[in-house]
């Protein structure tokens, strides 16, 4: 008996080539290596394999597994880490508008080191790269600690010492070691490379690794079989589950031959590892960014040709050119954006809302429909067995008894109503019933049959050991399929033919029991006529009706609430089920939803996707679908021009969730669901998704706010400077005071992430606009340069700052001014309403106003002044300051007024 050696060294490839082609040999010959070795096992019988490996069918110790743990790693793959922290710093200064500042620092200290301006870029680009390195390391932190609130576990046999009987454990999948023993059921991950011991009616999705969509059968397999060795292809081998596929229904034991980076899946892991698709959000982010830098470059020129033109001062031109730059540049920008989404993903977290990938904020804000399950959402998620009934409706407690009897034997997943019928029955009958008898098989449940049958030897005290068997099949599952295979009922303890009269009574009973909301199952039996080892769905036929187990999942106190929040958050909600269509009208009744023409699922199949698109927009409830038909569903209403949301927590809804603009799942859902969400609640809640809806508008409001903000800023200065540049034989302002005005903005503009956005933003579904924020900056930028042209005028003929003079006192009157009117346009653009009176801005942002202001008028009364070429303006001054600033708000508001019922949008 051989040891399993631990993960084998791959061979690179020759020293010559390059470092991609390198890579890519490298990945080559690990994945052909892990396949090789993967087609052994599957060619070499079941006991050998668990030697080879040094297991046994019970499995591994705890001491074992602790040891073989330590020596073959974590069952990790490669994946995305954070970078290190030094790593970070540098890629936080890793980006155009800093790049820009350094390049102009570099500039100015190259013509005299001693320019202050030099110091004050460097503590430009120190806020700006510290704050978003500060912003991004602390997101990461978060959200591996948020990511340990979401645990992905499997089920292992392991035992205590050598001699101990085995136990099952759910055990975090990165700790299960090769010769591990794990037992799969429906919608479990496989979580490593497994060679079956066992298996039954085994159905696998292998989308991951082979790109087929429909899952694949695995053979029933026993511990006796001889292996396949008719594949070289571990993907193919009916014998082998790979680590990244899925369990769709049936059941297995599998012993793992491989982990983390030794498997099949961890081999190609490289390939995988690398930076996500940029999302809208990314690309409009980056188009607005360069469009600044583009308007940048075309209008420094253009401002340094003309003072060199109209002053002489060549050097004064090129000067006031780099402030004119500087100004024209968001440096803020990608911190902001940084801080807004870590603080939305934080803020979203105190909410029980799990976000697993950053951008996908985004995608909540944007969200206009969500498509959700009923039960858990809806419901209460609290089952319980409110009724017993035989074909006439009455209770009767054979129908309990049959119907404990499958719950209780079945080894799969037991589902809500499986434990409501255990704990119906009490501690005492339960031992009584088990007593007599004894599992023989099983046919799992699968979503095409909607059903599962136990096969159970009535054991008996009569006959002794030379009895003859007696396999008794019991069926429980939906009303209509198990119905479909019954020739006979019980009707009062006789057994009787089906007849048609008798299957529309005892489907009416059925159908009456759905009205009132709750969901029924019906419960047939069959005595074999030829006991043996193992069945199948083949003897699933002539089955005996014996009645119906009527279930109650009664309807949360607060959905009602939470669906009508949703709509007034102008999301659309759209329930797409698998349950009976008649409970589903009726608990959807109940909470509000206006139900409409029901939708089943078969009846998507007849559509092409023309006809799906049209129905899927006019439909509110679909039920009786399966996870095809719920992923077609998604894509029709993507296609309609919408951004779909879809909830779901079963194996049912992996499908949907992936394909879903955002997937949405709990921290109580099976594993392949939780995988294939971008975001996890960890209450299964209306309410709680409805408070991540907010954060993730208030975290795109944000972000929006300063983008038109800057935008339409730097837009209306470029005209301002121009003007002034052209008609006034100095400086309008000294390069240093460019350099602090724009510095001083920039430190009040930090507190943008923590501003609240108005209610009536929140009311409606977001998305990017790059073309909108295009025409905000032309529309509303150039507002500003009417009044600084106006101060222009006061300072010149009012102040009579008109010569060089007493340029000092008309540059320290434009610098207040320019200052201030750039921190109201704060409180002018965050909001279509009326500022400081209709709505007003977070604390944190008024904070910073106030000291901004305070700054700006301290300034050039301050021991700095003299330096920075500033003088003390006359108390005659701020009046006409005041009536500047009046009139630029109230032009501001008319024409926003104006521009929201021209184009229906501010921000």
């Amino acid at each position: 008996m051989t040891m399993l050696t631990p993960r084998t060294p791959t061979k690179l490839a020759p020293p010559g080539k390059g470092r991609r082609e390198r890579k890519a040999a490298e990945l080559e010959s690990r994945t052909r290596l892990a396949g090789e070795r993967l087609a052994g096992f599957s060619a070499r019988a079941g006991v050998s394999v668990l030697q080879e490996v040094d297991a046994c069918r019970s499995g591994l110790t705890h001491a074992e597994a602790a040891l073989r743990l330590e020596r073959h790693g974590a069952n990790v793959v490669a994946h995305e880490r954070a970078p290190r922290w030094w790593f970070q710093l540098a890629k936080a200064f890793w980006n155009p508008f800093i790049g820009v500042l350094v390049f102009l620092a570099a500039v100015m200290w190259w013509q005299d080191p001693a320019d202050p301006g030099v110091v004050i870029l460097s503590v430009m680009v120190g806020i700006s790269g510290l704050l978003r390195f500060w912003q991004e390391f602390r997101s990461g932190r978060a959200a591996d600690a948020l990511k340990k609130l979401v645990t992905t576990t499997c089920a292992v046999q392991r035992r205590a010492g050598s001699g101990s009987a085995p136990t099952t454990f759910e055990v975090p999948m990165d700790r299960v070691v090769p010769g591990d023993v794990v037992k799969l059921a429906a919608g479990d991950l496989i979580p490593a490379d497994l060679r079956l011991i066992t298996s039954k009616d085994l159905m696998v999705g292998q989308a991951a690794l082979s790109g087929e969509s429909l899952p694949v059968a695995k053979a029933d397999t026993r511990c006796e079989d001889l292996g396949q060795s008719d594949t070289t292809d571990p993907v193919e081998a009916d014998n082998l589950c790979l680590m990244g596929t899925s369990v769709t229904s049936g059941t297995a034991t599998g012993v793992v031959v491989a982990t983390g980076a030794d498997t099949y899946f961890g081999s190609m892991a490289g390939s995988l590892v690398g930076e996500r698709p940029q999302t809208n959000f990314d690309n409009g982010v980056r188009k607005v960014s360069f469009l600044l830098i583009r308007f940048m470059l075309v209008m420094v020129p253009v401002v340094f040709a003309i003072n060199g033109l109209t002053k002489g001062d060549w050097n004064e031109a090129f000067l006031f050119g780099i402030a004119v730059a500087v100004g024209l540049t968001p440096e803020m920008l990608p911190m902001v954006v940084s801080a807004n989404l870590a603080r939305g993903a934080v803020a979203m977290s105190k909410r029980k809302v799990v976000v697993k990938r950053l951008n996908a904020i985004q995608n909540l804000g944007a969200m206009d429909v969500l498509c959700t399950d009923k039960t858990g959402t809806l419901t209460e998620d609290r089952i319980v067995l409110d009724r017993y009934l035989d074909v006439h409706g009455d209770e009767d407690d054979e129908v309990l008894e049959y119907g404990y009897l499958n719950s209780h034997f079945q080894t799969g997943l037991k589902n809500l109503m499986d434990q409501a019928v255990i704990n119906r029955v009490d501690e005492a009958e339960e031992v009584v019933v088990d007593a007599r008898f004894s599992m023989v098989d099983e046919i799992p449940f699968d979503f095409a049959r909607r059903r599962m049958s136990v096969v159970l030897d009535r054991n008996s005290i009569v006959g002794g050991p030379g009895r003859r068997p007696e396999h008794v099949m019991i069926t429980k599952g939906a009303v209509e399929e198990v119905l479909a295979l019954c020739t006979h009922v019980r009707d009062r303890g006789e057994t009787v033919e089906l007849t048609d009269q008798l299957r529309w009574h005892v489907t009416r009973i059925a159908e009456d029991n759905n009205r009132q909301g709750l969901r029924v199952l019906a419960v047939a039996t069959r005595t074999m006529e030829t006991p043996r080892d193992t069945y199948s769905v083949a003897d699933e036929d002539r089955l005996t009706l014996v009645g119906f187990l009527a279930f109650l999942d009664p309807p949360k106190a607060d959905a009602a609430r939470a669906l009508a929040a949703l709509a007034d958050k102008g999301i659309a909600v759209k329930v797409v089920t698998g349950d009976n269509d008649l409970v589903a009208a009726r608990v959807c009744a109940d909470v509000g939803i206006d139900v409409g023409h029901v939708v089943l699922g078969p009846e998507t199949d007849a559509l092409d996707d023309t006809a799906l698109r049209a129905l899927a927009a006019r439909t509110t409830v679909f039920a009786k679908v399966n996870p095809v038909q719920k992923a077609r569903i998604v894509r029709a209403l993507q296609a309609d021009g919408h951004t779909v949301g879809f909830l779901g927590d079963g194996i049912n809804d992996a499908a949907a969730l992936r394909d879903a603009d955002v997937g949405i799942s709990v921290d109580t859902a099976v594993d392949i669901a939780k995988e294939s969400a971008d975001i996890i609640l960890l209450e299964k809640d209306l309410t709680v998704l409805e408070q991540g809806v907010i954060q993730g508008r208030t975290t795109f409001g944000n972000t929006i706010k300063y983008i038109k903000m800057t935008a339409s800023s730097n837009f209306g200065n470029v005209f301002s400077v121009l003007v002034a540049s052209a008609f006034i034989p100095f400086q309008p302002m000294l390069a240093i005071m460019l350099l602090v005005q724009n510095l001083v903005y920039d430190i009040a503009q930090l507190a943008t992430p923590w501003d609240r956005m108005d209610e009536e933003y929140l009311r409606k579904p977001r998305n990017w606009d790059a073309k909108g924020i295009g025409r905000f900056m032309v529309c509303i930028g150039p507002i500003s340069s009417v009044f600084d042209i106006a101060m222009f005028v006061i300072m010149w003929n009012v102040f009579a700052a008109n010569s060089e003079a007493h340029q000092a006192l008309f540059q320290s009157g434009w610098f207040i001014e320019g200052l201030l009117s750039q921190t109201l346009i704060v409180h002018m653009i965050r909001t279509r309403k009326i500022p400081f009176v209709q709505s007003r801005a977070s604390w944190p942002v008024m904070v910073m106003t106030v000291l901004a202001v305070l700054t700006g008028l301290y300034l050039p009364f301050s021991p700095l002044a003299s330096s920075l070429g500033f003088v003390a303006l006359p108390a005659s001054y701020f009046p006409w300051l005041i009536g500047v600033l009046l009139a630029y708000c109230t032009l501001t508001q008319l024409l926003k007024t104006l521009y929201i019922r021209r184009f229906g949008t501010w921000l």
